[in-house]
């Protein structure tokens, strides 16, 4: 059984791809790159990984390969498992277990597996069609501006000098309207300070009566406030507030009946876990997380913790 066929085409459609008893094959989004050491730029892709933690049956790769090959589940579970322990052997035997278009397994010094992923297909199907390329270096020419000085010469500036003709002054007799001129200005300033005067008056005069007019309003809200029996309800507001998605589940298990699910989500409530019932899955079965959780990160640290120390069957689940 070519087992890293089918792997493949599940990592197209879904971040994680568990072999039972063997690892889990992982994918997360990555951005565009540029490499500015040889020009060469690279497509958005899924960045594949291998946790060997990850070993619990989740049916999701066994369903397909039956799906595909037309078998039942369970001698297409036992075919996965002949691979698996094949696998296993070969890595002992420090051998590199080489899975066209994934990456090569291999034992490291501590006898753990390390992944190396491979880079001939890009898992990221809204990245169909676009290949890595290499652009010429663009050279920039840039062109200096010298600016041409010239001396400054000075010139020489001739002047000439105009004869002012000389008047001689002959006595005037003032006009008596200077006087009369000088009496409108006494006038104006008369008329110009009475004005301001009045002014004044009436700034006071609107001073007291808004003075009196802000008492008379204080005292009326005083009695609203006091003696006022029927109170005004104010309307209520509220807030709605969105809650961040939560799309990774650490699932406990998948029942038949309905009523084993509810009973286990209450016997993990008890237990302190924020356990849910996500409801049926394809298959009619009635699915029961630990909790649910927004990151992937998060969600895996938990799985992780829960397999060790509560229930090592216990899987990861992505939705949308």
């Amino acid at each position: 059984m070519r087992l890293e066929l089918y792997i493949s085409d599940l990592l197209y459609r879904y971040e994680c791809v568990t072999v039972p008893n063997f690892g889990a094959f992982l994918t997360q989004r990555k951005g565009a790159q540029v490499h500015h050491t040889t020009n060469a730029f690279y497509p958005p892709t899924k960045e594949l990984s291998f946790n060997a933690q990850l070993t619990s049956n989740d049916g999701l790769l066994v369903k397909y390969i039956a799906d595909v090959t037309k078998e039942d589940y369970e001698s297409t579970l036992q075919k996965v498992q002949l691979e698996v322990d094949a696998w296993k052997k070969q890595l002992d035997n420090s051998e590199i277990i080489s899975l066209e278009n994934i990456g090569d397994l291999s034992l490291n010094a501590e006898r753990k597996i390390q992944f190396e992923p491979s880079y001939q297909l890009n898992y990221l199907t809204s990245s169909f069609g676009l290949s890595s390329f290499v652009s010429s270096e663009i050279n920039r020419i840039v062109e200096e501006v010298r600016e041409e000085t010239t001396p400054l010469v000075l010139e020489e500036v001739v002047t000439e000098t105009i004869p002012l003709p000389i008047v001689e002054e002959t006595h005037r007799r003032r006009f008596p309207w200077a006087y009369a001129a000088a009496a409108a200005v006494i006038i104006s300033a008369g008329i110009f300070g009475f004005n301001e005067y009045s002014n004044t008056q009436q700034e006071k005069q609107q001073i007291v009566e808004d003075t009196k007019a802000k008492k008379s309003i204080d005292k009326y809200i005083q009695q609203a406030t006091f003696f006022n029996t029927n109170p005004v309800e104010l309307p209520s507001i509220t807030l709605q507030v969105a809650k961040e998605a939560q799309n990774y589940h650490v699932v406990a298990g998948a029942f038949r009946i309905e009523q084993n699910a509810h009973e286990k989500v209450a016997e993990l409530q008890a237990n302190g876990f924020e356990a849910e019932l996500l409801g049926q899955n394809k298959y009619g079965l009635h699915q029961v997380s630990y909790a649910s959780f927004s990151t992937r990160n998060e969600a895996t640290n938990a799985l992780i913790k829960i397999k060790k120390t509560e229930a090592p069957e216990a899987w990861l689940l992505i939705t949308e």
